[in-house]
C-alpha cells in the first residue's frame, strides 16, 4: 500500500511540474511576441530611414535580412515553435538560400521562340532553304522564320518547307513576306549592292510587332543551335540595340581601313551578314549623325544617309550600317568572329583566334563560295547540309561524309583549317 502511495505522489508532482512548465513557456512566448511586434515597429521606422540613406548602412541592413537564417538556422534541437521572435520560424524555407533558387526557377524563361529573318531574291531559293535547314537541325527551342522574297519565290519556299517531315515541322513556323521598300525610292533601294539586300534596313519598321530578331544572309550555315546566338541579347547593356561581328580581325588585310571613303565602325568595320537586333530599342533610338545636329530616328535617317553617301559606298546597306554605328558606337554589341566565319578568316591563313579555340559557330559563305571551286572546304559543308536526309543519324549521314569531303580540301588554307568547321558541329550533333 505504501508503494502505491509513493507512486501516486510522484505522478502528481510530475503532473504539477509539467503544468507549471507549460504555463511558463506560454507566458514567455506571449511576451516574446509582444516584444517582437514592438521591435518590428521600431525596426520598420528605422528601416525606412536606413533605406533612404544610400550607403553601407543600408547595404548592411539588407545583407542582415537576407542572411539572418544562415546564422540562426533551424535544427533538430531548436525547433521553430520555440525560436525567439527575431529569428525566422515557419518562413525559414522562404528566407533561406533555397529561396533564391526557388525564385530563379520561377523566373526561368519559357520555351520562347527564336525569331530569324532572311531576304531572298533571284536564284537564292535553294541556298536559303539549306540555311533554314541548318537552323532547324540543331536548335532545341522553337523557331519562327520571317522570309522576305520576291513574289515568284513564295510558292517555292512554301512547297519546300511544308514537305519537310512532320516531326521537323513541329520545330518551326514561318511567314512569307513580299519585298517592301518605301514607294518613293523603292527602285533605288532594291538595286543597292545586291538585289533586295537593303531590305534588312527596313525590318524594324515593317515587323513592328517583333521585339527582337536575328537577321542572316542566305549564305549562312548554322553549326550551333540558333538559341545560342539568340541568348546574346541578354548580354546587351542598356544602350546596346544590335550585335555584329567585325569585318576583319587582321587590319593588314582589312577592307574598310584601307579603301573606305566613308565613316565606319571601329578599326576594321562591321560585317552585317549576321545581325542580332533588339528592334524595340532601334525603333525608339535617336541616332547621332553627320548630316544634322538633330538626332534622327531609324525611319528618318536611312534615306538622307543614302543620298549623302551613295557615290562613296561599295557594300550597300552594310556601309550604311557602318556609318550609323560609327556615330553611335555605344549602341553596338560586338560578338567575335566565330559567329560569322567567312573565307577572309582563313584565305591567307587562320586569323580568327576565337574559332581556333572553340570552333566555328556560324559559317558565312560569301563571295559565292558554296557554288564555285574557290573554297572547297566551304562548299563541302554546304553540300553536306543540303544532301543530309531528314531523320537519318546526324553523325553517320552528315558528319562522316563531311569529314571525308574536307580531307580532300587540304591544298587550300581554309581546307587546312577545316577541322574548325567540325569542332563545334560534333558537339551540336551530340546535344541533338
Amino acid at each position: 500500500m505504501r508503494c502505491y502511495l509513493h507512486a501516486y505522489l510522484l505522478c502528481s508532482a510530475f503532473t504539477l511540474c509539467s503544468i507549471l512548465y507549460v504555463c511558463s513557456q506560454l507566458a514567455s512566448t506571449s511576451e516574446g511576441d509582444r516584444e517582437g511586434k514592438a521591435a518590428a515597429r521600431s525596426s520598420h521606422n528605422e528601416g525606412d530611414a536606413v533605406r533612404k540613406i544610400p550607403g553601407l548602412l543600408g547595404l548592411r541592413d539588407r545583407d542582415f535580412e537576407q542572411n539572418r537564417c544562415k546564422s540562426l538556422s533551424v535544427s533538430y534541437w531548436n525547433p521553430y515553435w520555440r525560436l525567439p521572435a527575431d529569428v525566422c520560424g515557419a518562413n525559414c524555407l522562404l528566407e533561406s538560400p533555397l529561396r533564391g533558387k526557388l525564385k530563379s526557377a520561377a523566373k526561368e524563361p519559357k520555351n520562347e521562340s527564336s525569331h530569324l529573318a532572311v531576304v531572298a531574291c533571284g536564284p537564292r531559293l535553294e541556298e536559303t532553304v539549306t540555311m533554314l535547314k541548318s537552323a532547324v537541325l540543331f536548335s532545341k527551342k522553337p523557331l519562327h522564320f520571317y522570309i522576305f522574297a520576291e513574289d515568284e519565290l513564295h510558292d517555292g519556299f512554301r512547297n519546300a518547307l511544308e514537305t519537310w517531315p512532320p516531326m521537323i515541322r513541329t520545330k518551326f513556323t514561318f511567314t512569307i513576306y513580299p519585298i517592301l521598300f518605301p514607294e518613293e525610292n523603292a527602285s533605288e533601294w532594291k538595286k543597292l549592292f545586291k538585289p533586295c539586300a537593303s531590305q534588312r534596313l527596313f525590318l524594324p519598321l515593317i515587323l513592328k510587332q517583333v521585339d527582337s530578331l536575328l537577321y542572316v544572309d542566305t549564305d549562312i550555315l548554322f553549326l550551333r543551335p540558333v538559341e545560342d546566338i539568340w541568348s546574346l541579347l541578354s548580354q546587351f547593356n542598356v544602350n546596346q540595340l544590335a550585335a555584329m561581328a567585325p569585318e576583319h580581325e587582321e587590319p593588314r588585310i582589312g577592307w574598310y581601313n584601307r579603301f573606305a571613303r566613308h565613316p565606319y565602325y571601329g578599326k576594321t568595320g562591321l560585317n552585317s551578314g549576321v545581325m542580332l537586333m533588339n528592334m524595340t530599342r532601334i525603333r525608339g533610338k535617336f541616332f547621332k549623325n553627320d548630316m544634322t545636329a538633330v538626332a534622327l530616328q531609324w525611319g528618318e535617317i536611312l534615306m538622307p544617309l543614302l543620298q549623302k553617301y551613295k557615290l562613296n559606298i561599295t557594300w550597300g546597306d552594310q556601309d550604311l550600317l557602318n556609318i550609323i554605328f560609327h556615330h553611335n558606337p555605344e549602341s553596338l554589341y560586338m560578338f567575335p568572329c566565330q559567329w560569322n566565319y567567312r573565307p577572309d578568316h582563313c584565305i591567307y591563313g587562320s586569323n580568327c583566334q576565337q574559332a581556333e579555340e572553340e570552333g566555328v559557330f556560324i559559317l558565312h559563305g560569301n563571295r559565292g563560295v558554296y557554288h564555285n571551286d574557290k573554297q572547297p572546304a566551304f562548299r563541302a559543308v554546304y553540300e553536306a547540309v543540303k544532301q543530309y536526309p531528314f531523320g537519318e543519324n546526324l553523325a553517320v549521314s552528315l558528319l562522316q561524309p563531311l569529314e571525308a569531303a574536307l580531307q580532300t580540301t587540304t591544298h587550300t588554307y581554309c581546307g587546312r583549317s577545316s577541322h574548325l568547321f567540325t569542332k563545334r558541329l560534333k558537339e551540336s550533333i551530340k546535344s541533338v
